[in-house]
């Protein structure tokens, strides 16, 4: 039986922070997936590091630490991590105000575009009815395909953590950990970072916990023709400034939800707001919608996808609309915390639940847990 000071339950990207976050505290690490690569929620996104995102204060600075680390695995050939930024674009007044606004505030690095500059600056706005936007530098773009597997071989192979995969931990008695094919392992303290998985261990803490499941619904496009920038920023639509909390203290944003769902509530019912990341190769992932626990249903809605490609027809003019991939993701919520974090006893710990903002913050709040334990 191996023994460890530190076991990680879960292989998506808030298990491998964790566990890069122990060794850098040189502790021995072992993380465990149940299945053969990581598949939930850490693969199926836009691959956005998205601080713009988080609100003013401890957790904007948190996802800029975790801006530096995924920068700091790109120098390190780990994976290719593009510093691309991001644009929020206004396509009606009241987006507008609210953009002019929260840069007034000074809380975040933005600046506002007008519609000239945003459009020498993406190769994908919609000219049509453009405003202008809002131009943030500190977002990046990493493949969310491979981004987990490359962080995991090179944390095994650079960084000495030991990886069983497929291996489901399906009990923890103190400091043993005892997988389903009968193997046990020793641990001093355990960490379960089970994504959406709320079930198989301590099903009761989870139940108590107020978590609750999103499922999202995306799409990809077949690479463009037209010419493009290198990097490409990401796209955010007005729609989406109702979404992120960062934008929750702008006395404008009352009037633009207003309107939203006066005009289209459709896309409330379906927490649409659309955004595009735009790839090296011309790939474009596209997305998304929000569904949240009784509403989930395993059965895509051709309704949402529908919803969201017309969204996107307003804000952004590709030269194929060809969509080669669809897919849908779950992950763990909580309604008011950024993260569920607790321990269950003096030797396992649950941190789970950072909802759409894992590959923003993981690191961060990874490199927080460790210098703070």
């Amino acid at each position: 039986m191996k023994s460890y000071d530190v076991a990680i339950i879960g292989a998506g990207i808030v298990g491998l922070a964790h566990a890069w976050a122990a060794r850098r505290q040189n502790l021995s690490v072992a993380v465990f997936e149940r299945t053969a690569k990581a598949e939930g929620a850490s693969v199926r996104n836009f691959g956005m590091v998205w601080p713009i995102g988080q609100p003013a204060g401890r957790l904007y600075e948190t996802a800029l630490r975790s801006r530096e680390l995924w920068l700091e695995l790109g120098q390190n050939n780990v994976l290719q991590v593009e510093s691309c930024g991001s644009i929020h674009l206004a396509h009606h007044p009241d987006e507008w105000e609210l953009l002019n606004e929260f840069v007034d505030g000074n809380t975040h690095q933005t600046q506002m575009l007008d519609k000239d500059e945003v459009l020498s600056r993406s190769s994908i706005a919609n000219p049509n009815g453009l405003v202008g936007g809002m131009y943030s530098p500190t977002e990046l773009r990493v493949n969310p395909r491979v981004a987990s597997a490359s962080i995991a071989e090179w944390l095994a192979q650079e960084q000495g953590v030991d990886f069983y995969f497929s291996t489901p931990i399906v009990n923890l008695d103190s400091e043993q950990l005892y997988s389903s094919t009968g193997q046990t392992w020793s641990a001093n303290r355990t960490l379960i970072c089970s994504g959406s998985d709320l079930q198989t261990l301590y099903p009761d803490e989870f139940a108590q916990s107020s978590l609750v499941l999103c499922k999202l619904q995306m799409l990809k496009t077949a690479g463009q023709k037209q010419s493009m920038h290198k990097p490409e920023p990401h796209i955010a639509s007005g729609l989406t400034l109702r979404h992120y909390t960062s934008f929750n203290h702008c006395h404008s944003l009352k009037g633009l939800k207003e309107r939203i769902a006066s005009e289209s509530p459709e896309l409330d019912q379906y927490g649409i707001h659309v955004m595009a990341s735009t790839f090296p190769n011309g790939d474009i992932i596209l997305g998304d919608s929000h569904e949240y626990g009784e509403d989930i249903s395993p059965f895509d809605k051709t309704e949402i996808d529908q919803l969201m490609i017309r969204e996107l027809q307003k804000v952004i003019a590709l030269s194929d609309w060809t969509i080669v991939e669809k897919w849908h993701g779950i992950y763990a919520k909580h309604p008011e915390l950024p993260v569920y974090q607790k321990a269950v006893n003096d030797q396992v710990g649950i941190f789970v639940g950072t909802g759409g903002a894992g590959m923003s913050l993981s690191f961060g709040l990874a490199d927080q847990y460790w210098k703070q334990n």
